[in-house]
């Protein structure tokens, strides 16, 4: 096919949404920069109609997010005008745009800062001359983010343009101070809000013990919204930082944080971070909250009272066995599960883990199940138990009641499997079908014989 034939299918491509044929066109030769009708390239097009991945396989296919056009913008003024974090990242590209000049840069930085502080209501007033009332709906711009879709008049845009201007500054290097960044995010307090994500995304990035340790000091901030953010920046750090030095610092700043925190949420967040690192006061911290009024905080208790499934210290071991019996289900759960290797407590958790078998909540039935498979408990209540979750509607509750069966080697195993039926795509390598699949083997292998 000529390269005018292949030009063709890549506009037609952009038009239909279909990013892995735009990818394979660039790839056999046709041309990133491919005018459309109106004499646009055809990035403005994906740009127009929101659909980052096209951008993204445009931009990564060759595709010049700098192009001057007619109107003197850009396809990434165009970005940052439409308002979606999702799309001017994909324009944007992955490296730092240090080598656009600096006037550039500026005018780029005032449109997307004029968005932000403005307001998008008012800058589409301001544009539309429209004096009605807006429309604002919630629409989700990327896997995990969404943002408010704002109508007013005929224009359209997508209010994301704060994490666009807080990552426009990284990508510039410009390092805001931690204090705005942070004010930008919690001013929706939601972790799922483009604005929150950008600004712990980039602060995790701007890896420097000084701003860590302006980010961490939002935790004596009254409002939860900062307390929360610090929670999460933590979190994201630890996924790409897994130094010794900052290991510790963490460790010790939520030790004292988890004995001064009053807050229910926040506590049982700062308790579920807290727990994952090693630290020598983790039993005294779970004894002093063993008895805590909000059930989140002492769902978080057991993981400090043990190591290795197994409690720390005989007060440890006390402090679970009331776990055990918690009025939360969630709490008696989590109980069972960290100590499952505790012999003196094995009796207390099948008691407990039967009982969940029969809660009318299928999730909890399936942890309970999941725990009891695995469970070192291989009496005939036990057994039994699990070949009664068999008649469950849920296939994944059917598989755990049949691994625990099959670990068992019950007779009812063969049953079970049946029972259990076809488990389709994703299950290649589950283990629990792998005990399954063995067991049919066996079976067959020997009956053959």
């Amino acid at each position: 096919m000529g390269e005018a034939g292949l030009d063709s299918r890549l506009r037609a491509a952009v038009r239909g949404g279909d990013a892995e044929a735009v990818r394979d066109l660039l790839e056999r030769g046709a041309c990133p920069d491919t005018v459309d009708a109106g004499g646009l390239p055809v990035l403005c097009a994906a740009v127009a109609v929101c659909d980052a991945p096209v951008a993204e396989a445009l931009v990564e296919g060759g595709a010049d997010p700098d192009r001057e056009l007619p109107d003197g913008t850009t396809p990434l003024w165009r970005a940052i005008d439409g308002g979606s974090p999702a799309v001017f990242s994909a324009v944007l590209g992955k490296e730092p745009r240090l080598r656009l000049p600096e006037a550039d840069r500026e005018r780029l930085l005032a449109l997307a800062r004029n968005w932000y502080e403005t307001g998008a209501v008012e800058e589409l007033r301001h544009r539309t001359g429209a004096s009605g009332p807006a429309t604002t709906v919630r629409v989700q711009d990327s896997e995990y983010e969404w943002v408010d879709l704002v109508s007013l008049g005929d224009l359209i845009v997508r209010a994301g343009h704060g994490a666009i201007l807080t990552s426009l500054e990284w990508a510039f290097r410009i390092l805001t101070p931690v204090d705005e960044l942070i004010a930008r995010a919690v001013g929706r307090y939601d972790e799922d809000h483009v604005n929150w994500s950008s600004v712990c995304w980039i602060l995790t990035q701007r890896r420097s013990v000084e701003t860590w340790s302006a980010v961490v000091a939002h935790r004596q901030v009254p409002d939860p919204a900062h307390r929360r953010f610090v929670l999460d920046y933590l979190r994201m750090r630890g996924l790409f930082d897994t130094s010794s030095y900052y290991e510790k610092k963490e460790s010790e700043f939520l030790a004292a944080w988890a004995a001064e925190e009053t807050d229910g949420e926040i506590l049982a967040k700062v308790l579920d971070a807290f727990t994952d690192h090693d630290h020598t006061g983790q039993e005294a911290i779970g004894l002093r909250y063993a008895d805590h009024p909000d059930p989140r905080v002492r769902r978080e208790v057991p993981y400090a009272l043990t190591a290795d499934h197994v409690p720390h210290t005989p007060a440890a071991r006390a402090a679970l066995l009331t776990l055990l019996r918690d009025p939360d289900a969630q709490v008696r759960l989590r109980a069972c599960t960290v100590s499952m290797r505790d012999d003196d407590l094995l009796p207390e958790i099948t008691r407990a883990l039967l009982l969940l078998t029969e809660d009318p909540d299928t999730d909890l039935r399936g942890a309970a199940a999941a725990a009891l498979a695995g469970s070192p408990d291989r009496t005939p209540a036990v057994a039994d138990a699990l070949a009664g979750l068999l008649a469950e509607d849920n296939q994944l509750v059917r598989l755990e009641a049949a691994y625990g069966l099959a670990l068992r080697d019950d007779p009812r195993t063969g049953e079970a499997i049946e029972r259990v039926g076809p488990l389709g795509v994703g299950f290649e390598h589950d283990h629990r079908a792998s005990a399954l699949w063995r067991r049919s083997w066996r079976k067959e292998n020997t009956a053959a014989e």
